[in-house]
């Protein structure tokens, strides 16, 4: 038997393949940072935007610019979200206040960043992540800030740090870059997404009628309204009563029992769980409670309530900041986790999601209102992941389009917007082999936001 030479099996291997058996034989060289940056835009709302209790007026797009001292560049992407990831912050401060404390952790965060080399964006971040936390109390006078709100901040300089991981390793695919641990929790292959819009508290029951006559089976409600836990409860349970009266009993193809499910999302405003099996009660009294599929973060984080035993899946979303926060939810009785790579970072997303497979929780993609580059960055996710019990395709929430004034402006930006995936088609991204070969063109560079760093 002749035995192959060294060429010869690299000759025979792909593309990938081979990279990879030449980075085991050689240790990969860390990423020296040469230069950041970090500028954003506002972005007005068509609305005052409500959850939470409260109501946002317009997005901060944040960016951030890293340059390797080899010369590679890359440009990252956020939306800032301060009433999500902290709404303690949005409270304290006016709305740009509480903005300008974000993005200063955006800033501090490179400038730390900019002397720590590494091999791996995860690495980076692991390491940046403390002290940016520890500099986010300080400034914002809060020992008890939510790590989230940090996470989100640092949102661009993960995103820029993927980017130019990718460029220093000449990786053109989203499965080439990520790391082998963390490919089995990303292993599916979707067809196509169903598109989940987003019905916050001043959305119309007619034009939750006509997302559904176009297509959308699949919403998020937005319950938890302001008031006192009294009159939140009345108006959640209003809010329920009508929508199910408008769309309860359409049909779809696209879940195991052919009705339309409900999926909705709290954001921690229930204090206690009583108040909460109310509008259980009331779900069921109304016939509505076989078609919640999904109840996302009814309680404040921490309460810490075990949910185990309320008869509907419930997903954690903000409270699940770490790997080891899905550990103590699964614990708890949660459900369900809601990833959020546009939000947490891809960085912490990955470790979240390999976590979740750990204890058998199944996940989906949530939004943060992002903008469109944003969306194909998370569509590369949502593809990979299998669908939600009940459901018979992947999904991917996605409101932008709902909720930005400037969204056709917004999509402009994107260097691949014409593409097929882009558009939405009776209420679905339909994802072809083009859409895995390009990754859904995240490695294309944007010419507007390149230019607002080479000016």
């Amino acid at each position: 038997m002749v035995t192959p030479t060294r060429r010869q099996v690299l000759a025979a291997m792909t593309a990938a393949s081979c990279r990879r058996l030449i980075q085991a034989e050689h240790p990969t060289p860390a990423i020296h940072i040469a230069r950041v940056s970090t500028t954003f835009e506002r972005e007005k709302l068509r609305q005052p935007f409500g959850f939470k209790g409260g109501y946002l007026t317009e997005l901060w797009q944040s960016l951030a610019y890293v340059q390797s001292t080899s010369g590679s560049t890359s440009v990252g992407l956020g939306t800032q979200s301060v009433l999500w990831s902290d709404a303690s912050i949005f409270n304290a401060h006016s709305e740009a206040g509480g903005n300008s404390l974000m993005f200063a952790l955006l800033e501090y965060g490179l400038t730390i960043g900019q002397s720590i080399p590494f091999t791996t964006p995860i690495d980076w971040l692991e390491q940046v992540l403390p002290e940016v936390y520890r500099y986010g109390q300080a400034i914002t006078k809060n020992p008890n800030l939510r790590k989230t709100f940090v996470l989100n901040a640092l949102v661009p300089m993960d995103h820029a740090a993927w980017l130019l991981y990718a460029r220093e390793r000449g990786l053109e695919q989203f499965d080439e870059m990520i790391p082998s641990a963390y490919q089995p929790a990303i292993s599916f292959r979707q067809a196509k997404l169903a598109v989940v819009p987003l019905i916050s508290y001043g959305v119309s029951l007619d034009e939750v009628i006509r997302l559904v006559d176009a297509g959308h089976f699949f919403l998020k409600i937005k319950i938890g309204q302001p008031g006192s836990q009294k009159e939140m409860l009345e108006q959640d349970k209003q809010r329920l009563t009508a929508i199910h009266r408008a769309i309860g009993t359409r049909e779809t193809e696209y879940t195991n029992d052919g009705r339309i499910p409900y999926y909705f999302d709290a954001n921690g405003r229930y204090e206690t769980k009583e108040t909460f099996c109310q509008f259980l009660d009331h779900a069921e009294k109304i016939g509505a409670f076989d078609q919640i599929i999904l109840v996302e973060e009814p309680f404040p984080e921490h309460h810490e309530i075990d949910v185990a035993d309320l008869g509907v899946r419930i997903a954690a979303d903000e409270s699940a900041h770490t790997s080891d926060d899905v550990h103590r939810r699964a614990d708890m009785g949660y459900g369900a986790v809601a990833v959020k790579g546009i939000a947490k970072t891809l960085s912490m997303t990955l470790k979240i999601l390999e976590a979740a497979a750990e204890r058998q929780l199944p996940c989906f993609c949530a939004d943060l209102t992002v903008n469109p580059i944003l969306v194909d960055w998370h569509k590369n996710l949502a593809a990979r992941m299998k669908p939600l019990p009940g459901l018979r395709v992947g999904v991917l929430e996605t409101n932008g389009q709902q909720n930005y004034a400037g969204w056709e402006q917004m999509q402009s930006y994107h260097p691949v917007q014409h593409a097929s995936w882009q558009h939405i088609r009776n209420g679905f991204f339909d994802l072809d082999a083009e859409f895995f070969r390009e990754s859904g063109g995240i490695y294309a560079r944007s010419k507007h936001y390149e230019s607002l760093f080479h000016a």
